[in-house]
């Protein structure tokens, strides 16, 4: 298995919705590619976090940069919408 299919199969490996022969084939994969199982460890704290639903305190300066994003970005559509 190549990372590409690993990757097109991902939510049904993640739902445990992948025939058991391509369970095995995925796993083999997972188990000599570092960069899949990043990919596959976040999607899994992501839906644990999303399901315990827990909020999240994002740190300060994560924060205050997203913010500061999301201003300039609004101001920026704004000056756009109105020429």
């Amino acid at each position: 298995m190549k990372c590409e299919e690993l990757l097109a199969m991902l939510n049904e490996y993640v739902d445990g919705t992948v025939d058991p022969q391509i369970c095995e084939s995925f796993e083999h994969h997972l188990a000599d590619c570092n960069p899949c199982q990043v990919v596959v460890d976040n999607i899994r704290k992501t839906i644990t976090l999303y399901k315990e639903g827990k909020p999240f305190e994002l740190p300060i300066a994560f924060r205050e940069r997203l913010h500061a994003t999301i201003r300039t970005r609004w101001i920026e559509k704004q000056e756009n919408a109105g020429r």
